[in-house]
Parts: structure tokens; sequence; C-alpha cells
């Protein structure tokens, strides 16, 4: 039998593993499945078609499941899948998708959701990502993995945030914003390459420097997003230890839905 508190309500249907805790004033609904080792605290709602993995740690007061803010919104089957190893602080919000869109919110494993946090409908998060407390991501949004974003930035709505990026606190993020590229500000603007992120990653300093220039090639020659993206291909055929990173990066510029901030 999972641990749950005697003031806790979990509702007939709900899916515990044995291992799973769920503490005082916690409601868990019908259509809920929680797997090994996950810890639900103190006064947290976790509702919808929620599906949340291994050892994760819901602290006190967060609002799990609840349906999306969108006018569009008619009650629809839509789900929230959580993975393993996650961390929600207090008061984080996480709704489910949306038939307008896969119909699916997603948060990979591994990450450090802060306090005050807001998920909307239909995000897709990475893995080891960190969102500092009262980031607010409008829906739509996706995070690729390692994204790092500061305290009390806001992002629009189907923006795209590459992997390895860090944001600083405080940002308007109206762009999106390419993998391993380090910026902050009101809009958000471009300073660099996450040169620490990178390193404490285990990316050699040959890697580090490639990643610099492909930066400088974006932002700093002043060419066309075509003729900079020719030069990156051509780093790419040099520097063979950085291929994968380069085509991460090549590949999120010729994609890119909302364009991006650059200086």
């Amino acid at each position: 039998m999972a641990i749950i508190h005697r003031k806790a309500i979990v509702h007939e249907g709900a899916q515990l593993h044995e291992t799973v805790e769920v503490g005082a004033y916690a409601v868990i609904h019908a259509n809920v499945k929680i797997g090994a080792g996950t810890k639900v605290g103190e006064h947290c709602v976790i509702d919808g078609h929620t599906t949340i993995g291994e050892n994760n740690v819901f602290y006190r007061f967060c609002s799990i499941g609840g349906i999306p803010q969108d006018k569009k919104y008619n009650y629809e089957q839509t789900y929230l899948e959580i993975g393993n190893n996650n961390t929600f602080r207090e008061f984080v919000t996480v709704n489910t998708g949306t038939a307008q869109d896969m119909g699916v919110t997603r948060i990979g494993d591994d990450n450090w959701i802060m306090a005050y946090v807001h998920i909307a409908h239909d995000c897709q998060i990475g893995s080891h990502t960190i969102i500092a407390n009262t980031v607010q991501l409008a829906g739509h949004i996706h995070i690729g993995d390692w994204a790092i974003i500061g305290g009390m930035s806001a992002a629009h709505q189907f923006i795209h945030i590459g992997a390895h990026s860090m944001t600083g606190g405080m940002s308007s993020i109206r762009q999106d914003i390419p993998p391993f590229v380090l910026g902050a500000g009101q809009p958000y603007k471009p300073a660099g390459i996450n040169t620490e992120g990178l390193k404490r990653r285990g990316f050699s300093d040959n890697q580090i420097q490639v990643l610099r220039e492909a930066y400088k090639i974006i932002y700093l020659r002043q060419l066309s997003l075509e003729d900079a993206l020719v030069e990156i291909k051509k780093l790419q055929q040099v520097h063979t230890d950085t291929t994968e990173h380069l085509q991460l990066f090549i590949d999120f510029f010729e994609t890119a839905h909302r364009g991006i901030g650059r200086k």
C-alpha cells in the first residue's frame, strides 16, 4: 500500500505504486498514475489524465494536471506526462494539453522546477533543465535538454528554447533562443555562448571554441542567415568532434518558428 496521510484524498481509480508517499490534505484524482518513489507533499492537487514516473518530488501546494487556460478548450480528453526524478517546488502549476496541438504536455527527467513556475498547455520540456522561481511559460513552448531559465522570466507562446542555453532572470522571451546561447533582457538579447555551462557538462575546449565561432558567424558577421549557415556547415567538415553539436545549432535555425532574437 502507498503511504497516504489519513487527511489526504485519493480518488478511486488513481493508480499509485506502493512506495508513493502522499501528504496531508493532498488530493489525487481518479485518472492519475504515479510511479515508484514519488512524493506528493501537503496540499498538492494532481488531477487530469496525468501520468507521473518514478522518484519525483512535488513540494507543498503544487497544482498538477489542471485544465488548460485556453478559451478554445472544450473539455476534450487531453494529457500530462511527467518523467522521472523531477523536483517541483511550491505553487508550481502544470496544465494538460489541448486538442489544437498534440493533446499532451510533457516534462522529461531530472528537471528542477522552482516555486511559482507556470507550465502551460502543450509545453514540451526536455530533461535536466532548471526553471527558476516565477518563470511563466505560455502554451506550446518547447525547451531543450539542459536549458536554464532565470527567475521572473516570461516566454511567449510557441517559443522554442534550445538545449544548453542559459537565459538570465527577468527576461522577456518573444523569439526563439538557439542552443548553447547565453542571453537576457527585455526583450531578450543574445550575449555569447554558455561557456561555463558547457564546461560543466564535459564539452572540450575545442568544442566550445568552435561553438563560439558559430555564434560569431550568426550574430557578428552581418551575414544573411542562409549564408551564415553555409559557413557553419564548413566548420562541421573541419571540426568533426563538434559535428553533432553544430548540427543541433543548424537544425534550430533552419526550423525556427518565431524568428531568432538577434542583436
